[in-house]
């Protein structure tokens, strides 16, 4: 039987590998954990008390005609974010708001998981929702919302290289759960504050009679309506933690 003595030099060479070991491990690490994170706009820092009310279109387009009507009344440009073959589906609908006026927004080809694409492929799909959007509507947007609200930094850095701002919400009415009209006029009042962006959507059965409660309230309270493209900070901007959007001079 062999007899193995641990000697005081093999103590030491153990040593200093476990501390070699602990050291690279570190390294490993600290890409990762110190990462930036792209942001998206969630909102922007505004003392006018202007905010962006924002719609995401990709079911049906049912309530698209009383959804103008009471935006029209209340003197409210929306942004609507449509899903490209939706407004392939519904070209009528996305015509319409046009004409009256109201921003149309890429919100993907096929409501698609971005953060399951390459950047790649996300440019590919922002491109080809593009190209429906301005053959319906004569304009090209520099707007885009991530399905599903989902991304990461590809989809960040996929519009930057593109010249396309990446959008998001600060105020979630949650319509889409079928909340009542109240509950979604509660939400939606409560939270907005100068700079603030709405998320809304059509194709919800209480969407539209919300609005006919929310527009006037936020006027009474002092608040006007801008698209999000006149609304957002296009050059010398920053945005903090939060996702606000704020000129480099603030």
């Amino acid at each position: 039987m062999r007899i193995f003595v641990i000697t005081k030099r093999m103590i030491m060479l153990f040593a200093l590998a476990a501390a070699i070991a602990s050291v690279l491990a570190a390294q490993l690490a600290v890409p990762a954990a110190t990462a930036p994170r792209e942001l998206p706009v969630y909102s922007v820092q505004r003392d006018d008390k202007a905010i962006s009310v924002t719609f995401d279109c990709a079911w049906n387009a049912d309530d698209i005609d009383e959804i103008i009507a009471v935006l029209d009344k209340y003197k409210c440009p929306g942004t609507f974010f449509v899903v490209g073959d939706w407004a392939e589906k519904y070209p009528d609908a996305v015509k319409k708001l046009a004409a009256a006026g109201h921003e149309v927004a890429n919100h993907s080809y096929d409501h698609a998981h971005y953060s399951r694409l390459s950047k790649d492929a996300m440019k590919t799909d922002m491109d080809k929702a593009d190209s429906v959007i301005e053959s319906l509507t004569g304009n090209k947007s520099r707007l885009f919302r991530a399905p599903y609200g989902e991304y990461n930094n590809d989809v960040v850095r996929a519009c930057a290289e593109t010249a396309r701002f990446c959008i998001q919400w600060d105020v979630d009415s949650l319509d889409w759960q079928k909340l009542t009209t109240g509950q979604i006029t509660e939400r939606v009042v409560s939270k907005t504050k100068s700079g603030s962006i709405i998320l809304l959507h059509n194709g919800t059965p209480n969407t539209a009679k919300a609005l006919t409660q929310i527009l006037p309230k936020l006027t009474e309270q002092g608040y006007t309506f801008l698209p999000v493209s006149q609304l957002i900070f296009t050059e010398n901007y920053t945005i903090d933690h939060t996702g606000r959007q704020w000129t480099a001079n603030n």
